[in-house]
């Protein structure tokens, strides 16, 4: 980490700004594999939400200055903060007010955003009605949003003798354990099957931004608290490559699993088009003598040509990930993403069957990355594989082309926090990383040559530093 923030993650919310505005200001409650609410947030004592007010002391988290002797305690402010990411889940609300939100729910027929289910869901924190006297619905993406239902333990988490087992015991959500984290993220990153958790094609066709997430880079983006001896003491190292690859592993299953839920596959005669790449459909057509071709055959998909995708970037980056930590289970993953993509051509039974055998391999994969610890040369190891002859290929399309820069910034960021790089070489070959940010930066302008020439560039200039 570098000043708080991974290396480009300013750069990434300037460059992908109209993506991260909406999708960087909505979180919600854990769920588990297969898109129902998980026991962490409702299995506390007294599972009621009391609002963000109940954290605001300025013996609390309220305070102006990171003084605190335990915790910073201006965790507050940080999540209030206009002027960054870091801010975006208290402003998940007040995006509901403007022109934009009007206009989608106007052509939905949904009433005031402000009050449609399809938009509180992840725009503000859901309660299911159990709330203390100071929530307050407009304060968005809330503490307790993340954290969980506060009821439970917020009396006893600052008590003299208080941990983190206690307090998970009573409600609190477990945040340092990436599976648990991953679950929580993708319930509003990716959807769940909650009410008001799944943005829908025709929710995107009316105007909502496309959905985006990488869970190491957006954890650091709206990270809190300080990692010091106190909170390792506590809860341990955040093992940032971990995060990275267990994110990647948790997103592969959320969608095939959300997928193959017969309510959700489907939009009337259409399969539900949120699954596929968008940018396969939406590219400029033009109509001359001599076509022209705006789409590239991809090693990674059998599939017939012209035929829409589904959307694989998270499949591409655990693949690359899998063969250098567990290549068993990347043979059996790779063997399941090809037989998913065949059966994609194939009718929809199968194509659902693939998927619920693929997400049970990407759960598998999902475990052994959680329990392994990568190393700085695991980390080298994958930035090699993500641009190595067996994944570049397969970057033809915008959506897993913006993974994999992502990826390759957080696994930058990763080695520098490891020790293995310094800050000083890692702002040394931040043009080349620009680069690759450049190639992702206007969708409707993407070229998958050149940003695959970007991707190894960068990747040159960090196998440099080994």
């Amino acid at each position: 980490m570098i000043s708080g923030e991974p290396i480009g993650a300013r750069r990434l919310a300037r460059q992908l700004a109209p993506v991260l505005v909406l999708v960087c200001a909505i979180l919600a409650l854990s769920i588990d594999a297969t898109g129902s609410r998980a026991g962490a947030a409702s299995a506390g004592q007294g599972a009621s939400f009391e609002g963000v007010a109940s954290c605001a002391g300025s013996t609390c988290h309220g305070r102006m200055e990171a003084d605190g002797a335990v915790v910073r305690q201006d965790e507050l402010m940080q999540w209030q903060n206009p002027a960054s990411q870091g801010g975006a889940h208290s402003r998940a609300f007040s995006v509901l007010l403007g022109d934009r939100a009007r206009q989608i729910t106007a052509t939905l027929g949904m009433g005031e955003p402000t009050s449609a289910p399809a938009c509180l869901g992840c725009h503000a924190t859901p309660t299911n009605g159990a709330t203390g006297a100071r929530f307050l619905t407009k304060d968005g993406v809330s503490c307790e949003a993340c954290h969980g239902p506060a009821l439970g333990w917020i009396a006893s988490h600052y008590a003299v003798g208080a941990n983190h087992a206690d307090n998970v015991a009573r409600g609190m959500i477990p945040l340092e354990k990436a599976s648990v984290r991953a679950g929580l993220c993708l319930d509003c990153h990716y959807g769940s099957k909650r009410p008001g958790q799944f943005v829908t094609h025709r929710i995107m066709a009316a105007g909502h931004p496309r959905i985006s997430f990488e869970l190491d880079l957006f954890s650091t983006l709206q990270q809190h608290h300080s990692e010091d001896a106190d909170y390792a003491a506590r809860k341990g190292r955040t093992d940032n490559l971990r995060l990275w690859m267990v994110g990647q592993a948790m997103a592969v299953n959320r969608a095939l699993t959300l997928y193959a839920d017969p309510g959700l596959g489907n939009e009337g005669a259409f399969p539900e088009f949120y699954f596929l790449d968008c940018h396969s459909c939406h590219r400029r057509i033009f109509d001359q003598e001599d076509r022209v071709k705006t789409w590239e055959a991809n090693p990674g998909r059998p599939i017939p040509a012209g035929m829409p995708p589904f959307n694989d970037e998270n499949m591409i980056l655990l693949s690359a990930a899998a063969r250098v930590t567990s290549p068993v289970l990347a043979k059996r993953f790779d063997t399941d993403v090809r037989a998913f993509h065949l059966a994609m051509a194939t009718n929809r039974s199968q194509s659902a069957t693939a998927a619920t055998r693929l997400a049970a391999t990407a759960t598998a994969l999902a475990n052994a990355l959680s329990a392994q610890t990568g190393s700085s040369d695991t980390a080298f190891a994958i930035v090699d594989s993500i641009a190595g002859p067996a994944s570049a290929p397969r970057f033809t399309d915008y959506e897993g082309s913006v993974q994999a820069v992502m990826a390759i910034d957080s696994l930058l960021s990763a080695l520098v926090k490891q020790g293995r790089i310094t800050i000083g070489a890692a702002a040394g070959i931040r043009a080349d990383i620009n680069q690759a940010y450049a190639a992702v930066r206007e969708p409707n302008g993407y070229r998958p040559p050149a940003f695959r020439t970007a991707l190894a560039s960068a990747v040159r200039s960090i196998r440099s530093l080994r």
